[in-house]
């Protein structure tokens, strides 16, 4: 689970706006850009490059 202190200061890299986790923290999610970083061994890869699209909700992947 991710530290409290560092979602609050966590922002999406590409519109500087908060990300929020999924209830795993497996994934950080940026509603503005519609993309989601991955969580690793409780580290956020927040880099542009790494953004993946947020899936449609029917768990198509498309």
């Amino acid at each position: 689970m991710l530290d409290p202190k560092l979602l609050e200061i966590l922002a999406c890299p590409l519109c500087r706006q908060p990300v929020t986790p999924d209830a795993a923290h497996t994934w950080l999610y940026c509603r503005a850009c519609s993309v989601r970083y991955r969580v690793e061994d409780g580290i956020p890869i927040m880099l542009p490059d790494e953004a993946q699209p947020i899936p449609a909700a029917g768990g198509t992947g498309a």
